[in-house]
Order: C-alpha cells, then sequence, then structure tokens
C-alpha cells in the first residue's frame, strides 16, 4: 500500500481542531487505502459495509466505552444505521478519542444525518492523485497522470482500461447518486454527467444543456447539485465587482477526474493541445486542496479576456493563477485589464516546472510555479 503523506499530514491536522474527521472523495480515490493505514497500529478499522459492525455500535456508548484504541475509523459510515447518532456520542462521551468517518459526499448530504455534528467535526476531501504526488505511485508520469486520471486503480494500471470508467460510472449511480438522492432515471443522469465530462473545463449554460440532452432544466438542477455534493465535479463561478463589463452568471464546470474527461471525449493518447486542458485540472485539484476554506472562482469580461482561477483574500488582495502547460504560453493581456480594476494581489503562473521562479511579463512580476506545497 501506499502512504500519502500530504493527506495524512491534513487529517492530524484537522484532528488537533475537531475530534471527528470526515473523510470524503469520490469512490476509488483511495479513502479506504488512507484509512487504513493511518494510525495502523493504534486504531480499531471498521467496515461499515458488514453487518456485525451494525450490531456491534448499537449501543454507541458500551461500544466506545470498550474501544481500547485512541483512533476509531468508521469506512462508509452512511451505511450505519443512526451514524450521526453514534458519532455525536462518541465525540460528546468520549473526546479523548480521535474517530475517522468516510463517505463518498459531504456529511449533510446524507438523510441520515440529521444532525451535521456542527463544531465537533473537520472535513478533509480527499483528491484523485495530486501532481506532487505522482512520485509515491510508481514514479508515474505526468503525461500518464492526464490520460489514465488521478484513481490509484487507473494510474497503476499498465494500460488505460475503458471498462474500468464503464463501471466506475455504473457504480457511482447505483451506489452513491440513487442511495443518496434517490434519482431512478440513471439513463438521464449518466447522459448528463458524461456531457459534462466531455464539455469539462468550458461554460456551462444550463438553457442550452436542457435542449442539447431534452432533460428538464428542474432535472439537470437537481443532478448537477448531486454531483457536486459528492464530488464528481467543481463548479467554478466567475468573480465580478459590479459595475463593470464582467461575466457575472455563467460558471465553469469541471469534471473530477482528467482520465474521465479524457475517456468521454474519446482520447486514447494525447496530442500536444489536449495538455493544457487537463493540465489546468490538475491545477485546480491542487487550489482546492491547499485552500480548502476558499471560494475559487474565474474571471471573464465581456471582450472574451479570461483568467483561469481567482481567490479573493483579505483587504482588497486578490490572487489570480493562470495554468499554463508552458511558461511561453502566457499572455498578460487578459491580466492587464483585470489589475486595472482589482490593482492588489500576487500573480501566478501554475506550470509543470522543476521548481518556482519569477520572471516579469507586460510588466507584471509572475510568480511561476508548479502545483506543489513549498517547503
Amino acid at each position: 500500500m501506499i502512504h500519502r503523506p500530504y493527506w495524512e499530514n491534513r487529517i492530524k491536522s484537522a484532528w488537533g481542531k475537531a475530534p471527528i474527521v470526515w473523510l470524503s472523495g469520490v469512490r476509488r480515490c483511495g479513502k479506504t487505502t488512507l484509512a487504513k493505514m493511518l494510525f495502523a497500529q493504534d486504531s480499531l478499522y471498521l467496515n461499515c459495509d458488514l453487518p456485525s459492525v451494525g450490531e456491534m455500535t448499537a449501543d454507541p456508548e458500551l461500544f466506545f466505552s470498550n474501544c481500547e484504541k485512541p483512533v476509531v475509523v468508521f469506512d462508509e459510515i452512511h451505511q450505519l444505521k443512526d451514524p450521526s447518532r453514534l458519532l455525536k456520542i462518541g465525540a460528546d462521551m468520549f473526546p479523548e478519542l480521535k474517530i475517522l468517518a468516510t463517505g463518498s459526499s459531504t456529511l449533510a448530504a446524507g438523510k441520515k444525518f440529521r444532525d451535521t455534528l456542527t463544531g465537533r467535526k473537520r472535513q478533509v476531501h480527499l483528491s484523485p492523485v495530486l501532481y506532487s504526488e505522482l512520485p509515491l505511485f510508481n514514479k508515474a508520469s505526468l503525461s500518464r497522470r492526464l490520460l489514465h486520471g488521478g484513481l490509484p486503480p487507473a494510474l497503476l494500471a499498465a494500460e488505460k482500461d475503458p471498462s474500468f470508467y464503464r463501471e466506475w460510472s455504473d457504480s457511482f449511480f447505483s451506489r452513491d447518486i440513487q442511495k443518496l438522492f434517490g434519482f431512478r432515471d440513471a439513463e438521464k443522469f449518466n447522459l448528463l454527467f458524461e456531457y459534462l465530462m466531455r464539455q469539462s473545463g468550458g461554460a456551462f449554460d444550463c438553457s442550452k444543456t436542457a435542449s442539447a440532452l431534452g432533460i428538464s432544466r428542474p432535472t439537470i438542477d437537481s443532478h448537477l447539485a448531486a454531483m457536486e455534493i459528492t464530488g464528481a465535479l467543481r463548479i467554478v463561478r466567475p468573480f465580478f465587482g459590479g459595475g463593470r463589463k464582467e461575466m457575472v452568471k455563467i460558471p465553469k464546470i469541471f469534471g473530477f477526474d482528467t482520465g474521465f474527461v479524457s475517456f468521454f471525449r474519446g482520447w486514447n493518447s494525447l496530442r500536444p493541445s489536449d495538455n493544457g486542458t487537463l493540465w489546468e485540472h490538475l491545477a485546480l485539484d491542487w487550489l482546492a486542496a491547499e485552500n480548502p476554506e476558499s471560494n475559487i472562482l474565474y474571471w471573464r469580461d465581456k471582450a472574451g479576456r479570461e483568467l483561469d482561477f481567482i481567490i479573493a483574500g483579505e483587504r482588497d488582495e486578490v490572487d489570480v493563477f493562470e495554468c499554463k502547460w508552458s511558461p511561453a504560453e502566457f499572455c498578460p493581456d487578459a491580466l492587464k485589464v483585470f489589475r486595472e480594476a482589482y490593482p492588489k494581489g500576487k500573480n501566478y503562473l501554475i506550470c509543470p516546472v522543476p521548481g518556482p521562479f519569477k520572471k516579469r511579463e507586460g510588466g507584471f512580476e509572475l510568480n511561476v510555479r508548479p502545483p506543489v506545497r513549498e517547503s
């Protein structure tokens, strides 16, 4: 099994703030492996798919009082009858325990979680394999990560297997979406899911999508919300300051994994022009992992000038993140217009370069860097 220290440290840090850590992430992203490896010798691991675990935890007070390990892991805890009660009693009556609970969606999405455990939990969303983690996975190349995606079984496979992506999609609907949200029409859901993967990284117009697929807008809205809650996509909304000629409504949709984007686009290999599109997805994974509490936006004006990602900070500071396959591809025109309206903030150029450096382009200082945490 492969250790993922970036995420192990994130979980340990979250335990410093609350007794419960909710580890979310899409199916097959590595939640179970991570949960088993964390404090392996000092943790009690429970697979909540097993009926015996439901019987074992039926009396939460008795269960926790007899727990001899300092860490308790509830894998796929939503399978239990009353998971929120179990977690609440664990946190309130046994504060010395550290509890890790895993699930595919955010905790509040489940119908069984009437109590969302406010103040008792922190959430860590496990991404597909990050750029900085590639050396851990048999020194996987960047091109392999872009084509195969970042779910460990797909990344480590000798060849890209179409059946993996089809099976995952079917399982995603039956085991996650249908159980959590009660949707019954798999055909419409999968049609929209595949459409969004093919359009990933582009602007999303609900009316046009409804017309193209023959699906009602309310159905698209509900399915889109379910996909966002379960982490199957990210909705990146526009940044705007008001009173300027900026896009204010149309969001961008990003699929959760480059392997699925390339699969549904029918890419068996990558052309040079494909790298930049998929690289933007990988950079977004890193930004979301490093800034879990921040709202990641994009910027575009009505003249078509666009910046990939925007993160607003304090005191009117607005940081810009442009994602390019090569630093030479950067054009300062959009940044110039943006900085006339929002002069405060740092400018980052996210590229697959060996290490960070600075350069000047169009009168701006750019922090050129790979999507890795600086030591």
